[in-house]
Order: C-alpha cells, then sequence, then structure tokens
C-alpha cells in the first residue's frame, strides 16, 4: 500500500513540478503583444464586430504592441480576417493580426456537453486557454468572449487580464426564472416541470455563479457593454473599481446617411441576430403572422426579412426551421431570409426598412437595435435588458420605438408603425436617429482608450 502511494505521490510531483517549470518559463519568454482570445472569428455577430474595433483601437493607443488572435478557425490567416474586419464589419486595422491556431476547440463547444453545460464550457476553455497561452504567451490577455475561467490561468502565465464581456455567463435573472419553473431556452420543460430537479438546478446555478464571481475577480479590467451587464458583473465580481461601461461600437455614423424616406407600398420589417435559440426568432414570426391576419385591407402588406450568420450545424437547422415555420403559418410569401451576407449588403436592405424587429429576453446591449435607429428603422424590441435601459428611450421628449414582450405586444407595435402616417413615421425615425448617436463607434473607441490607457501606459513605464 506505501509502495502504490509513493508511485503515487511521485507522479503528482513530477505534474506539478513540470507545470512549475512551464508557467516560470513561459512567464519568462512572455512577449510584447495582446493576444485576443476569441475562438470563433467567423461568429459574424456584435462580438466579432467589437474584436475587430478593440484591435485597430489597441494600434491606435500603442503602436508598438503586437495584435493576434487565438481562434479555433483554422483556415483564418492574418490576411483574411484583415479583409473579413473591413469586409463584414467595415473596420480598417492598422495592419493585420497575427494568428494562433487552436485545435482544441471541440471542448468549448456546446454539442460537447449535452448536461451541465455552463461547466463543462467553462473548465473545457481553460484547457483551450492552456493551449493558446502554451504557444504564445503576451504581455496582455484579452477575452473578448466571455470566458471567465481563463482569467486565472492567465495570471499564473504572468499575463495582465483584460476582457470585454458582452454578458455574464450566469445572472440573478436566470436563478430567479428556475425559481419560478419558467420555460426558457436554457430551462428545459423536463426541469421547468420537476420541482426536485428545478431544486437541483438553483443549486448548481448558486455554486456555478460562486465559482464565476471568484475567476471573474481575477481580472485587471473588465469592460462591460451596458447598464444591465455592469449591475450584474459588480454584484457577481466584487470588483466595482475594475469595471467600465463601454457600450459596443455600432456602425451609426454609416448608417445615419441613409435617407429617411422609405417605401409605403410594400413596408419591410428587418430582424438582424444569428440564428441562435435565444434570439427568439419563432416568435417574430408568429407576432409577424398575427399582425398580418389583423391588417386592414387598405393597408400595404408588410414584408420580413430576417438576416443572420450561422455558427454551426445546429444553426444551421434552426434557419431550416424557421422556413418550415414561416409556411406552416402561411406567410413564407412575405418572408425572406438572408444568410451570412456582407455588410455592404446589409446596409443596403436597412436602408430599405421602415421597422427593425428584435426579441431577445435580457439583451445585454442589442447592437441590431441602435443599427435599425440609426438607419431610420423605427425599433420594436424586448421590454428588458439593454433596449429598455440605455437604447430605446425618449429623445428629447419624442418617443424612438416600441418595447414589447408578448406575441400580441409585437403584433400590436408593427400595425402601429405599419399605420402610421408618413410624417408620424418620419418623426419617430428621425429622435432614434439622433438617440443612436450616443453608440457610435467613435465613442466606442473613446471610451475604451481611456479605459485600457491607466494599464497599458503603467506597464510601459
Amino acid at each position: 500500500m506505501s509502495l502504490v502511494f509513493l508511485i503515487l505521490f511521485s507522479l503528482i510531483s513530477a505534474i506539478l513540478l513540470r507545470l512549475s517549470f512551464t508557467l516560470i518559463n513561459r512567464r519568462r519568454s512572455r512577449k510584447k503583444a495582446v493576444g485576443f482570445f476569441h475562438p470563433y472569428t467567423n461568429d459574424g455577430g456584435g462580438g466579432e464586430r467589437v474584436l475587430w474595433c478593440a484591435v485597430r483601437a489597441i494600434q491606435d493607443e500603442s503602436p508598438d504592441l503586437d495584435c493576434l488572435v487565438y481562434t479555433g478557425d483554422h483556415e483564418a490567416t492574418p490576411h483574411s480576417l484583415n479583409a473579413r474586419a473591413i469586409d463584414r464589419f467595415g473596420v480598417t486595422l492598422l495592419s493585420p493580426p497575427k494568428v494562433v491556431h487552436l485545435y482544441k476547440r471541440k471542448w468549448i463547444e456546446e454539442a460537447t456537453y449535452p448536461h451541465f453545460t455552463m461547466i463543462g464550457q467553462s473548465l473545457g476553455s481553460v484547457y483551450l486557454a492552456w493551449e493558446a497561452l502554451c504557444k504564445f504567451t503576451p504581455l496582455y490577455f484579452f477575452d473578448t468572449s466571455g470566458y471567465a475561467f481563463t482569467y486565472p490561468l492567465a495570471r499564473l502565465f504572468g499575463c495582465k487580464v483584460i476582457c470585454y464581456t458582452h454578458y455574464p455567463t450566469i445572472s440573478t435573472d436566470m436563478l430567479s426564472r428556475v425559481r419560478q419553473r419558467s420555460l426558457m431556452y436554457n430551462n428545459d420543460a423536463l426541469v421547468a416541470k420537476s420541482v426536485w430537479l428545478s431544486w437541483c438546478k438553483i443549486i448548481y446555478y448558486t455554486i456555478f455563479s460562486c465559482l464565476y464571481g471568484i475567476v471573474g475577480s481575477c481580472t485587471h479590467l473588465a469592460m462591460v457593454n451596458s447598464s444591465w451587464t455592469k449591475s450584474h458583473i459588480e454584484k457577481l465580481w466584487g470588483v466595482p473599481d475594475r469595471i467600465k461601461r463601454v457600450y459596443p461600437p455600432c456602425d451609426t455614423s454609416g448608417l445615419q446617411v441613409l435617407p429617411l424616406e422609405r417605401s409605403v407600398e410594400n413596408p419591410t420589417i428587418i430582424s438582424v441576430a444569428q440564428f441562435r435559440p435565444e434570439k427568439a426568432h419563432s416568435l417574430q414570426l408568429e407576432a409577424f403572422s398575427a399582425a398580418f391576419k389583423r391588417l386592414d385591407s387598405h393597408l400595404p402588406k408588410p414584408k420580413l426579412q430576417f438576416v443572420g450568420s450561422c455558427r454551426n450545424k445546429s444553426d444551421e437547422e434552426r434557419l431550416e426551421m424557421l422556413k418550415k415555420k414561416a409556411i406552416e403559418l402561411n406567410v413564407n410569401e412575405q418572408v425572406e431570409f438572408h444568410k451570412n451576407i456582407t455588410y455592404r449588403d446589409l446596409v443596403g436592405l436597412l436602408g430599405g426598412a421602415v421597422a427593425g424587429i428584435h426579441s431577445m429576453t435580457d439583451e445585454h446591449f442589442g447592437i441590431s437595435v441602435v443599427e435599425y435607429m440609426a438607419a431610420g428603422a423605427i425599433p420594436i424590441a424586448h421590454n428588458s435588458a439593454g433596449p429598455k435601459m440605455d437604447i430605446v428611450l425618449d429623445e428629447d421628449g419624442q418617443q424612438t420605438g416600441f418595447l414589447a414582450c408578448t406575441i400580441e405586444e409585437y403584433a400590436d407595435a408593427i400595425l402601429r408603425i405599419i399605420g402610421m402616417t408618413e410624417m408620424e413615421r418620419l418623426e419617430m425615425a428621425a429622435a432614434a436617429r439622433k438617440r443612436a448617436r450616443r453608440f457610435s463607434e467613435q465613442r466606442f473607441y473613446d471610451d475604451f482608450k481611456a479605459a485600457v490607457r491607466p494599464i497599458l501606459c503603467h506597464d510601459m513605464i
């Protein structure tokens, strides 16, 4: 028995010793660079826009720092990522970022963890970050994807940790929904119907939130994208002095040159969002169908355009289900689907829309809502979180859009917009456009640089 214990002790000691040598060597060989941890550089959403704008801001603020991206997209090259930043988001980098390819990305994929997905992906992100930091150890580890469990590891490697957090991995809202046994995309029917399973999930969420608070507090600087996110992160991480609200970059300048006048013969309602479950596209289809059925005969027939990207096979399947649902609701002739289109094409579609629809519950910010407003499309957004607290607010006493929760409320808003006179629509669209200026790309650059400057300047001295 003592021999077995001695062998196990020797093995564990050898492993720990090797890890110690690895960490010491990597700390000594840190490069004067910023490593952006963004495993999915082709997700096409607001998070990717933040990535490229953050790279550009660092290049502006500290030209002597190299910028590199840790990505699990094996086809990505400095040239292709540079071109993608321009083509998809209109962001011109000062130089192409260096690329470090990751081959362990499956460990952060949702499909890898049918159960206990949050903790599985979180621990998987640590493994992925180990691969990243062993391949290249930068002076600054910058997480732009929300993998907070990587922060303690990055600090062990001697990195300064900076993050841009789009939303908390867990929140008090999620806990309350489980307590209320509400059915939602992250709380399935089996759990919602069972008192025992709900209590088990509450315990799981409570433990996870404690761990999330510990690892999150390891950041040197956390930038958050909205008042709602800031409130939750401050409570969870307990380091309010290191948390700065930096609204995400929205292309308000490029969209605000679009004319406010729109076609009234075939009014278009646009929906811009990745085809993910939390975006609740089905609700939009049902609301559009309900509005279409209630439409007065003298009003023009509206059209609904879905515009979004697909990250994986699950998203592709979700898109196909939406197409089938449009047929079932008998509105398929009035509904269009645009997948993975270029930024230029997106601007063209936004320029022709009278309204933009958004339906995600607790959307942390809502870049698409701001883009609707900047483009002159009146927003119909979910009455929660970012849209409610920061975006769809009155401007100079003038209403800037509509907030809704239920299918009926969304349908009412659609009918209100279609039934507006041209003067009423132009007044609301102009007020919405004015409010959208508060969330410009330039404001992001200014606030971002002001937030990171103390850390960068301190280390350059």
